[in-house]
């Protein structure tokens, strides 16, 4: 039915983990072949390719649905349905961002203190175009192949590149100025694709197992019981999602609780409920949570 298309690169081995965790692994003959299959009635092929072309693939109709970035939806201008965020990206879930940097001993505070005919260097051309238009600058931009961050201050004055962490602009000896766009990962839809119900109800059943992955990633489900004396205070330890799930035991012999919780808590968590009088606690790992 539904013909995918996935990020080569940089996002390729956490977008792989990610469908294997919703239980629609990729399989391909070879870990650099471009062709691959998911076993699932609702997908019908799948493409892995660059996520600069993603949009203007699924834009175009080649394909019916495909995961990129934000960003290469605004720099391609792609008339593409969004269907959704993914939160994750290849370091961290935060979102990227692409950010003009200058120089950490330039006078440059901001972009407006740039002078006109500033040389810019970038993987975004259109997209840096249009900011700096929008300010009034005459930019002279330089479309960069990878490595923008070296090529200042002998090549251009200036960079607009794509940071998680700015960790690698600082190692660069590079300030951040401005932000330009932040982006986090996309379903992106073909707009007639969407007009058609069943592909439709396909494509949101798939981003339902999507998104519930990663909404368990970072939790775990606590199970414990408890005394009917000590039930308030060991709720009023429980950090629940919304409220913990309370059922009285067999022979009214006290209650058993469950609840969601951030596994970074976890630690401190299970000795406090512990104090508080619960007994037979269980930590369990989530594979998805679906609201």
């Amino acid at each position: 039915m539904l013909r995918l298309v996935l990020p080569k690169g940089s996002l390729e081995k956490a977008t792989f983990e990610l469908f294997a965790d919703a239980d629609l692994p990729v399989r391909r003959d070879s870990s650099v072949a471009y062709k691959a299959s998911i076993a699932d009635p609702r997908i019908d092929s799948v493409r892995i390719l660059r996520p600069q072309e993603i949009a203007g693939y699924v834009a175009d109709g080649l394909f019916d649905i495909g995961i990129t970035g934000r960003d290469w939806v605004e720099e391609t201008g792609a008339q593409v349905e969004s269907l959704g965020e993914l939160r994750y990206s290849k370091v961290t879930s935060n979102p990227v961002r692409i950010v003009v940097a200058v120089p950490g001993d330039s006078p440059w505070q901001k972009v407006e203190d740039l002078p006109q005919g500033v040389r810019v260097s970038s993987e975004y051309p259109e997209l840096t175009r249009r900011f700096f238009a929008e300010r009034g600058i005459e930019a002279d931009i330089r479309l960069s192949y990878g490595a923008t961050e070296a090529k200042v201050p002998d090549i251009v004055d200036v960079v607009v590149d794509i940071t998680e962490t700015g960790s690698a602009l600082r190692a660069a000896g590079l300030r951040i100025v401005d932000t330009i766009l932040t982006s986090y990962t996309e379903v992106v839809a073909n707009p007639g694709a969407c007009a058609d119900p069943e592909k439709r109800h396909a494509m949101d059943q798939i981003l339902t197992l999507l998104q519930g992955v990663l909404e368990a990633r970072g939790k775990v489900l606590v199970k414990l019981n408890v005394t009917a004396d000590r039930l308030e205070g060991v709720i009023g330890k429980l950090p629940a999602m919304k409220t913990p799930t309370v059922n009285e035991l067999y022979g009214g012999s006290g209650f058993a609780v469950e609840t969601v919780v951030p596994k970074n808590e976890i630690n401190v968590l299970i000795p406090d409920l512990k104090d508080a009088g619960a007994t037979d606690i269980i930590e369990l790992p989530l594979s998805k949570i679906i609201h």
